[in-house]
């Protein structure tokens, strides 16, 4: 940058010399003198009226004294000496006029040849100004086809496989592909082929970019990393010739590997662009088929690539000798879980009785960065409770924040919502506790968190993977279970329930009509789901069956529902004594959790003295936010938990309307 600041300061240096010797060219000499003849000016020196003459070529200017009088002019050609000696003036001796030469030599003659060039000059000043212009933006036109990969050299790795946890045989592969470039004579002497292409697939969050950061760590080779929507600017070809820039700096520094994040970006299957548009991003996948996989093939060189959405990339970027290998990095179980609670928790000051388990437990389909989220919250609130360690209060409120969002405490609730809140969490509690196909209530609270008015939250004892149809029916019973408490207990119901019935319906469509579990309509599959590959989603259901079985389909759901209906209500209405026993609980303590919650559920009617407002244990929270009289905190969007209906026991939100 400094050389080019002083080539651009020398170009503005040379046009102000030039616009300074023009003026002084045309404005600076014999200003404001009167000119007169040459044989005026020889008379004045005959009688002595002058005593020197200056000459500048023909020029003539007549001094008296050391000032300037006159100026005059010579014929071009003609000697003044000459002149002055035929009209009898001396031009030697004391009294003889001086005459005083210049620009006839020396740097006078500089000057005036200065001058003569001087449009010249300028002329090429301001051409090399403007061509030096144009060649900058020309340079910066032409750095859009070069790629924009980050490198890294992995002397300084900052993550490593240590740092990677509930992907263990993620790992293993990309260990061995390490393993690959640190010692490849291991593997060609058994004729092995180093793999050209692993592709990462999993859901956002699952550690896709962490793992890849962490092969860059390991492998100690040059690691280039870009995003696929780096490769497509708005001008025709430069996708392409960016791959290329892209491949062409790795194989000069192979063996490495490339890593694209986000893939689908210009991966997504040729031909499926919208009036045959997009020609710039199928460009840009055909160069990184041929780079991948075309007639140069010794390249040692592995390209890493992640997306969460392999259904619309194109199959040739799919097939053997490009990616190889595809890694799956699906939502960590039990024991994954609990192992990326202990990455991220170490170096946090944690209390003794923190179990890990009991928080990996109550965190059904909860993805890496959802864990990372979680123990980052449960820092927070233990700094804001001026607390020196984090605790389970912190990471059990911190659950309830991530999955619900943060308590409403400045909500203004009448008494009479208030006691409805608490029949239809107490009729969600005690319906999962008596269903026994039904995971067991953890925790259940009428404080309002997000746009729930309350939650009942279930702790699985086992991760699920399969379930079966006697678990899908309690669980409808139990996601009716507040519905049908509200009915019982007011003889009617609210727009509490509203998620829970849409809840309810979607799981007893699909037990109907994906997974076959309808004893009237048998094992089948109803309805072909369409799909733009373009845009990546879902656009409409192609019915491949008859008005009659749609209507059989109907029967059926509304049968399910009916039944599950049925068994929550039986199962209230029997145990209609224990159902007031929790809200008389539950109305003073608002909160309910572990041990706290099982013993209540588990005691026969009237065991426990129902606590009062003046001798309940104070509980350490932290400050509730000041807000505005009828402001409401917006929620948190609870993190997606794996295939519709299989985390359902995690979480049952309850949405009141009544404040609308």
């Amino acid at each position: 940058m400094g050389s080019r600041w002083l080539r651009n300061g020398f170009i503005y240096l040379l046009i102000l010399v030039a616009v300074v010797a023009i003026v002084y060219s045309f404005f600076g000499r014999g200003e404001g003198l009167k000119e007169i003849s040459i044989s005026e000016a020889i008379t004045m020196a005959k009688d002595g009226s002058i005593d020197e003459i200056v000459v500048k070529g023909d020029n003539l200017t007549l001094k008296s004294n050391g000032e300037d009088l006159f100026k005059s002019k010579k014929e071009e050609g003609a000697s003044l000496v000459e002149l002055l000696e035929a009209q009898g003036v001396a031009v030697t001796g004391p009294d003889a006029v001086l005459i005083n030469v210049q620009g006839s030599g020396g740097f006078g003659s500089y000057i005036g040849l200065f001058i003569t060039f001087l449009p010249l000059l300028l002329f090429g000043a301001i051409l090399i100004f403007f061509m030096r212009q144009a060649q900058g933006s020309n340079a910066q036109a032409m750095s859009f086809g070069k790629s924009k990969a980050k490198t890294f050299t992995g002397n300084r790795p900052t993550v490593t496989f240590m740092d990677v946890a509930g992907v263990d045989e993620a790992k293993e592969e990309l260990e061995e592909v390490v393993e690959f470039l640190k010692y490849p004579e291991k593997f060609a002497a058994l004729g092995a082929r180093i793999p050209r292409g692993v592709l990462l697939l999993g859901p956002p969050g699952t550690g896709k970019t962490l793992l890849s950061r962490a092969v860059a760590g390991e492998a100690g080779v040059p690691f280039f990393s870009i995003s696929g929507s780096e490769f497509v600017e708005m001008f025709v070809g430069v996708g392409a010739s960016r791959v290329r820039d892209l491949f062409e700096q790795a194989k000069r520094n192979a063996p490495c590997i490339v890593f694209v994040d986000e893939i689908d970006a210009v991966g997504r299957m040729r031909g499926s662009g919208l009036g045959g548009s997009h020609d710039e991003r199928e460009q840009t996948l055909n160069q990184i088929l041929v780079e991948m996989d075309g007639f140069d093939t010794n390249t040692n060189v592995i390209v890493l690539a992640a997306t969460n959405r392999p259904d619309i990339l194109d199959p040739a970027l799919l097939r053997p000798g490009r990616f190889d290998r595809q890694v799956i990095l699906d939502r960590p179980d039990i024991r994954g879980r609990e192992a990326i609670l202990q990455v991220h928790s170490k170096g946090k000051p944690l209390e003794d009785e923190v179990d890990l388990m009991v928080i990996a437990k109550q965190t059904p389909g909860f993805t890496g960065a959802d864990l990372a989220n979680l123990v980052n919250e449960g820092a927070i609130l233990a700094a804001r409770r001026n607390k020196k360690k984090a605790g389970m209060p912190e990471f059990n409120e911190a659950v309830d924040r991530v999955i619900a969002g943060p308590e409403r405490k400045s909500r203004v609730i009448s008494e009479n919502e208030r006691k409805i809140i608490a029949y239809h969490e107490s009729g969600h509690a005690l319906v999962g506790h008596l269903c026994p196909n039904s995971d067991k209530p953890f925790k259940m609270s009428i404080v309002a968190r997000g746009m729930a008015g309350g939650f009942t939250r279930y702790l699985p004892e086992e991760d699920r993977h399969l379930m079966n149809r006697s678990q899908y029916n309690d669980m409808l019973a139990t996601s009716l279970g507040g519905h049908v408490a509200e009915e019982l207990v007011f003889g009617e119901m609210t727009t509490g329930p509203q998620n829970d019935i849409q809840q309810a319906t979607s799981i007893a469509r699909q037990m109907v009509t994906q997974w076959g579990m309808s004893e009237r309509l048998g094992p089948r599959t109803f309805g072909r789901k369409q799909e733009m590959v373009f845009l990546g989603r879902e656009i409409s259901e192609q019915r491949d069956y008859s008005e009659k079985v749609a209507e059989e389909i109907d029967e059926e759901v509304r049968r399910l529902i009916d039944k599950a209906y049925q068994k929550a209500k039986d199962l209230l209405t029997e145990h209609r004594a224990k159902l007031d026993e929790i809200v008389q609980h539950i109305l003073i303590e608002e909160t309910l959790d572990g041990e706290e919650l099982a013993k209540l559920l588990d005691s026969p009617v009237g065991e426990l003295p129902v606590p009062t407002p003046a001798v309940k244990a104070p509980k350490e929270e932290d400050e509730p936010p000041k807000e505005e009289p009828g402001q409401e905190e917006e929620s948190d969007k609870p993190p997606v938990k794996g295939e519709p209906g299989l985390a359902y026991g995690s979480q049952t939100n309850i949405q009141l309307d009544s404040d609308k």
